[in-house]
């Protein structure tokens, strides 16, 4: 009876969203109810309502109408957060069927958002997604046809790429760009990430083997936490703050920090539209449910770039860009004299739509989308899938596959637990 029910809910809103997608392609001012003057508040709904999705009620020109969280306990403090007259869900699904919400705002564990991305967009949502922006390479891949398919602005939210100092740096990334492209490093080029130049992998986010089935507390709704992932008995360390530490869900301090990391990288070395075509590893055998810690990382492309990965921080005297004519250290710091005289001749970086709501009003695609996004985090991805098998491993970055490993191309996009499915 239950299966019945949920297929029955799943024909419902599919259909539903199919109709509300087709529908928004007339202009809003057209449509006449529901028309948003320049001066109006975007509306958005929040699903997931742990620190990080309560952290980002108030973001300038939105006002949160509606939160969803699987745990009561969750969405009892977020509520008090707001407005009495905010809805409140423990369901996505009937979240991203009100007619009221323009943006849905996703801040979740990552192994729920493509299948929320991809069904909001469906139902004619606008999306702001937490990293990292899927849990595999296949997920990223069906957001970006979601996305594209029934005209919807989406925005992953690392911003490092077009504000703030990135961290150990202690620069933007707009100069670093610019060095970059002026040439005077030379070509190819290599980039440590590691903590000699600035950046921790925060190897603290690590699962636990061997863990005890404990009650599940009578506020969460456990199996609807779990939905698209694997049954695993119940354990506290699995939820919440300590979610990271487990394949299911994550992927460790790799899948916490990595787009923060990467995304940049990919950003500056113009790789926005490709990945690299191979991935190496140096790491202790990895646990089937636990994630554990690496050593090294190395990400190699087509042009020689290569991005390296220090988990232990071994090599001290890393720059962060290294090329045949020069390096860059954190703090904006190089061997190539009068660096900043002779940069100051060439041109600036191109300008980025850096204002979310500004896209959304103009329909226009967001500088970190769902297809720089994808990319970025397809390299998480790819690192997590070489190390859960323990090898190194070939990629094609135009079909995106692996070459020649059927293990590989199986993590890609492997089932989700029934009813669940990204379409």
């Amino acid at each position: 009876m239950e299966q019945k029910k949920n297929h029955s809910r799943r024909t419902f809103i599919r259909n539903t969203a199919g109709a509300v997608a087709a529908f928004t392609i007339v202009p809003r001012h057209v449509l006449g109810r529901g028309y948003l003057a320049p001066s109006d508040q975007l509306t958005k709904a929040v699903i997931g309502t742990g620190e990080m999705g309560r952290n980002h009620f108030a973001y300038g020109g939105t006002r949160v109408v509606a939160i969803c969280d699987v745990d009561r306990g969750h969405l009892q403090q977020a509520k008090e957060m707001l407005d009495s007259g905010v809805k409140t869900f423990d369901d996505y699904r009937e979240v991203i069927q009100l007619p009221e919400v323009d943006i849905v705002h996703i801040a979740t564990p990552p192994h729920w958002h493509g299948l929320i991305a991809a069904h909001a967009a469906a139902a004619g949502k606008d999306i702001w997604c937490e990293k990292p922006m899927t849990r595999t390479i296949g997920e990223g891949k069906r957001v970006i046809e979601a996305i594209q398919q029934y005209g919807r602005i989406f925005r992953l939210n690392t911003w490092f790429r077009f504000e703030d100092n990135f961290y150990g740096l202690n620069t933007p990334v707009k100069p670093v760009k610019k060095l970059v492209n002026s040439g005077l490093l030379g070509w190819p080029l290599k980039v440590t990430v590691g903590k000699t130049t600035g950046f921790d992998w925060k190897f603290n986010w690590t699962g636990k083997t061997n863990l005890p089935v404990m009650p599940v507390p009578a506020d969460l709704n456990y199996d609807r936490w779990l939905g698209p992932a694997p049954y695993k008995p119940y354990h506290p360390h699995r939820v919440h703050q300590t979610f990271r530490g487990y394949w299911d869900y994550d992927g460790g301090g790799l899948g916490d920090m990595g787009q923060h990391y990467l995304d940049p990288v990919q950003y500056i070395l113009g790789k926005d539209n490709t990945s690299p075509v191979s991935v190496e590893i140096d790491a202790p055998q990895q646990h089937p449910d636990a994630v554990g810690t690496w050593r090294r990382i190395t990400y190699t492309y087509e042009d020689g770039c290569q991005i390296i990965l220090d988990g232990e921080g071994t090599d001290e005297k890393a720059a962060y860009i290294e090329g045949p004519l020069g390096k860059l250290y954190p703090g904006f710091k190089s061997d190539i004299p009068d660096l900043e005289k002779k940069l100051a001749i060439y041109p600036e970086p191109l300008p980025q739509l850096t204002d979310f709501t500004a896209a959304v009003r103009q329909r226009k695609q967001f500088a970190l989308n769902e297809m720089n996004g994808h990319r970025s985090c397809t390299l998480v991805n790819m690192a997590k899938i070489a190390l859960q098998l323990g090898r190194s491993l070939q990629f094609d970055p135009v079909k995106q596959v692996f070459i020649y490993d059927d293990g590989a191309n199986e993590l890609i996009d492997p089932p989700m637990r029934a009813p669940w499915n990204l379409y």
